[in-house]
């Protein structure tokens, strides 16, 4: 995932500008190679996601490029009486009037570097 990884080179220059403020581990300290270790670990989970976590996530941002959403909350309780609730979603790729399935696929392979292992069940 392309966001995942801007955030660890993020992360990892703030701790090499820590590291050569301090002049290096022997006066950084525990803070520092604690945040060097974590660096390390944020870095070694953006690795490639699965085939099929990918398109379940690429499935539910296809869904949002085919129309708005929304959903709508009614109710009643002793305390303080009726209550309505509600949110209506609309996505970019809705806006700019992307082909849901081209949305789909263009986001499986952002984010697995290979095609769609299946069609989208877009409802």
């Amino acid at each position: 995932d392309r966001r995942c990884a801007a955030n660890v080179d993020c992360a990892c220059r703030v701790v090499y500008h820590l590291f050569a403020r301090w002049g290096g581990l022997a006066r950084g300290g525990r803070i520092l190679r604690a945040a060097l270790i974590l660096c390390l670990l944020a870095l070694s989970a953006c690795g490639p996601m699965s085939p099929e976590k990918a398109a379940e996530r690429c499935e539910e941002r296809a869904r949002m490029a085919q129309g708005p959403t929304g959903h709508l909350t009614l109710g009643v309780n002793s305390s303080t009486g009726g209550y309505v609730g509600g949110s209506i979603g609309v996505s970019s790729d809705y806006l700019r009037g992307a082909d849901p399935m081209l949305v789909y696929e263009r986001c499986v392979v952002d984010l697995t570097g290979q095609d769609p292992i299946r069609q989208p069940d877009l409802r």
